[in-house]
């Protein structure tokens, strides 16, 4: 008797089947070993996720120590086993070290997977276990200075602002300050707490300046105006000559230069040494709008900035196609002022190329600028974390220098360079002038609020011929950034070349 042939459609389902199978399985495995090595701790530092509560019942939380190895924060574990979160340093690192006594900030929170896990001996961790113990959670090792960040402190006073100190080679960031600050030791942190929540408190002790606070620039931003003429005309921009009486009149709209100053007649170079309010209104108009916003995009403006701390977004609001001055030309007899969609008006422009109107960065922002520039256009990726090891001092990770890519030339880097010393040799930042180093920076005073004084600005980095450290202070209504927030620049750097 002849036997039957199987159903070949059923054995090509049955095929298909095991394929879908198998696809499902290596899916599963694949999405494992990215959660494995790519998600796992961000999981695990999700405030949402309970598993963290286990974890602190079975290690003592580790400390954040500086980059020298002193302590910034650690447990201490009484007789009865209770333990107590203790900041030595008290409120000069309450921001970027943070606290994790009302929820977790700054590096308690960045580094809470680390510090709630124990590397250390292998029989100990047994021992501990059976004991019903707790071991002893790993330490993280910082990348700030403990010296840096208290000559900041100091520097800064009793001024509301921020300062924001990175490595421009490595992106390794030095100090970080933000005022008015906050004692995060627990019983200083919770006889303070409703004060410091409170809708009638206008201070924001909580909030981090130097990555959450947005201020107009001012003057800082005019680094963005004369790299964008720059680029529109690479071999003659500097030749643009203007004269400056103190006022700069166009049309209905005036621009003054800082206390109505007139600085005469000078080259674009000279302008930006001496922070001429009218020479860079005069040069906005000429330029590119549209170009103008594609800068603002590749210096990070409206873009995820490559950090792991809680930030604010810069922002650049103006978007217009070719420059103001073709377009007003091109309306002769009719309204100069009657804009089509995507156009911006001329008053819009004027402010904007000096740092003000809509425009808004964060001092950590600009900090990378300013690093940027001083890396030959290479931006690092900035980080807090150096390195995590157990309680016997052996490391567990470490975390290399991490390149995020290029803001702009070598050439482009080397000519705003030269240009930041000649603020330095000739123009407002005559603080640093007299260093034994030569010091490259852009000094700035943003109107923020009629009748208010203006916030001072200060951006730069030394030695200029190969640079060590980059900084950016801002000190709320504090006049000129030349008189005010230039010099809380040089004593860092005083202390971080010469000590």
């Amino acid at each position: 008797m002849k036997r039957a042939n199987p159903n070949p459609n059923a054995n090509r389902n049955i095929l298909i089947l095991t394929y879908v199978i198998l696809g499902a399985f290596f899916g599963l495995m694949v999405y494992f070993c990215h959660f494995l090595f790519k998600e796992r701790e961000g999981v695990m530092n999700n405030s949402y996720n309970a598993r963290l509560e286990s974890f602190s019942e079975r290690v003592v939380r580790g400390r954040i120590l500086s980059s020298d190895g002193q302590a910034l924060a650690q447990t201490e574990v009484g007789a009865n086993g209770e333990e107590l979160r203790v900041y030595p340093f008290g409120s000069l690192f309450s921001h970027v070290v943070g606290h994790s006594t009302k929820g977790k900030t700054g590096l308690e929170s960045l580094g809470n997977f680390y510090l709630l896990s124990s590397h250390g001996n292998l029989l100990e961790e047994i021992f501990h276990g059976l004991a019903d113990q707790k071991s002893q959670g790993d330490d993280v090792i910082t990348t700030l200075d403990v010296g840096l960040q208290h000559t900041a402190y100091l520097a800064l006073g009793e001024r509301k602002g921020a300062v924001v100190a990175i490595e421009p080679g490595t992106g390794k960031i030095l100090a970080m300050v933000s005022k008015p600050d906050y004692d995060p030791n627990p019983a200083s942190l919770d006889a303070a707490w409703e004060m410091l929540i409170s809708s009638d408190n206008d201070q924001g002790q909580l909030l981090n300046r130097a990555s959450q606070g947005l201020y107009p620039p001012g003057s800082i931003f005019k680094i963005v105006t004369i790299l964008e003429a720059m680029r529109e005309n690479p071999e003659g921009y500097l030749d643009v000559h203007f004269d400056c009486s103190g006022v700069f009149q166009e049309g209905p709209y005036s621009i003054r230069c800082y206390q109505s100053t007139a600085h005469g007649s000078q080259n674009l170079g000279q302008a930006f040494a001496n922070s001429c309010n009218g020479a860079f209104a005069s040069l906005g108009l000429t330029l590119d709008q549209e170009s103008m916003g594609q800068l603002t995009r590749q210096l990070l403006f409206h873009t995820e900035l490559p950090l792991s701390i809680p930030y604010s977004k810069s922002s650049y609001n103006v978007a217009a196609v070719g420059s103001l001055m073709e377009r007003l030309a091109a309306s002769a007899g009719g309204d100069p002022l009657a804009l089509t969609d995507g156009e911006v008006s001329q008053w819009e422009v004027l402010q904007s190329s000096i740092g003000q109107g809509k425009t808004l960065v964060s001092p950590i922002h600009f900090a990378m600028i300013t690093s940027a520039i001083a890396n030959g256009g290479i931006l690092m990726k900035p980080y807090l974390i150096d390195r995590v090891q157990n309680e016997a001092g052996e490391e567990v990770r470490k975390f290399l220098p991490e390149s995020y890519g290029s803001l702009m030339t070598a050439e482009e880097s080397g000519k705003l360079n030269d240009l930041m010393v000649q603020v330095v040799t000739e123009g407002t930042g005559s603080a640093l002038r007299d260093a034994p180093y030569q010091a490259a920076g852009k000094t700035g005073s943003a109107e923020f609020e009629t009748g208010k004084e203006t916030h001072a600005w200060f951006t730069g980095y030394a030695p200029a011929e190969d640079p060590k450290i980059a900084v950016t202070v801002i000190v709320e209504e504090g006049g000129s950034g030349g008189r005010t927030a230039a010099p809380v620049a040089r004593a860092m750097f005083d202390q971080y070349l010469l000590r």
